[in-house]
């Protein structure tokens, strides 16, 4: 995994470390199970303090994004669950698995296919429900996904989860995924969204660019913080930025004076005239393809299968 470090920022190098870690493995870019280099190598590869590196990792464990292993090292916690096989060959296998274990349960086929049927003629997924409590990185996150796919999408808050209507299905950020699962029925397929990569969005802006204005606008305040965070570290000069949070009504003043504006989906939509737009989508290149995968699955003709 990329990591950058500014030295001077006002933004800490232990708040830059947390942060990027945190980002790698919302995005996959740093996976369940690996092992993140030792507070020693780290600090030697990045000219770093060791105690700065040492309380990172200290607070990132506290915050259960890694775990100590003694005599071994720091790893990524929680692994992913493995993708689905789609094949038919795999679908076959998965089908005799399922009439194999219930046979060893002793569980009458005439009953097996009373419960199949009963699952079958259940009515069809008719929309996506975003489950996401920071009402606005939901609406963000909403309007990416209705980018994405024709599907109806709706969204709502944690506290809404119980009262989820038929018909849908939940999507949710893998940090609210535990959460998530607690308030609906076990049974509930939950399909589970990833950040994209910020080490490869910010590939064909490096190295920064200098004498260069740069705005960064969104309604969401976390979007600002890690974007200050983020760029502070790639090398981009505090004086070269300019934030500007949406909700506010004075947010478009000097937007226009800037070269681009790195900013969200739904902000990009709402920029000044002449204003050149950077939109960052929040959601990574699989989660696009899995929501899309999704949705062909619940449209496609029978006939096709």
């Amino acid at each position: 995994m990329q990591l950058w470090f500014a030295r001077g920022s006002e933004v800490t190098i232990r708040e830059q470390l947390v942060t990027q870690i945190i980002l790698g493995i919302l995005s996959d870019d740093l996976r369940p199970g690996q092992r993140l280099p030792s507070t020693r190598e780290l600090a030697r590869r990045f000219r770093l303090h060791p105690n700065t590196v040492s309380a990172g990792y200290r607070q990132l464990e506290r915050e259960r994004w890694v775990e100590f292993r003694h005599g071994s090292g720091v790893y990524v916690r929680n692994e992913k669950p493995a993708v689905p096989p789609s094949s038919a060959l795999a679908l076959d296998q998965m089908i005799a698995a399922l009439f194999r274990s219930v046979r060893d349960l002793g569980v009458p086929l005439t009953t097996v296919r009373s419960r199949l049927r009963q699952w079958l003629e259940l009515q069809p997924p008719d929309h996506f429900l975003l489950i996401e409590p920071d009402e606005d990185l939901r609406r963000i996150l909403a309007a990416e996904i209705r980018q994405a796919v024709t599907f109806p999408v709706q969204s709502c808050s944690l506290e809404e989860c119980p009262k989820i209507p038929t018909g849908a299905i939940p999507v949710v950020l893998p940090n609210r995924i535990a959460a998530v699962r607690q308030a609906l029925p076990e049974a509930t397929d939950i399909l589970t969204l990833q950040v994209r990569s910020v080490p490869t969005s910010l590939a064909g802006w490096l190295p920064a660019p200098t004498g260069t204005l740069i705005g960064i606008a969104s309604g969401w305040p976390n979007f600002l913080k890690l974007a200050r965070t983020i760029l502070h570290a790639a090398g981009f000069h505090p004086d070269a930025l300019i934030f500007r949070d949406t909700r506010k009504a004075t947010w478009q003043r000097g937007l226009q004076q800037t070269a681009a504006v790195v900013c969200d989906s739904v902000t990009a939509t709402e920029l000044p005239a002449g204003c050149r737009a950077i939109p960052f989508p929040l959601l990574s290149e699989s989660s696009i393809a899995e929501l899309q995968r999704y949705h062909e699955f619940i449209i496609r003709p029978i006939e096709s299968l």
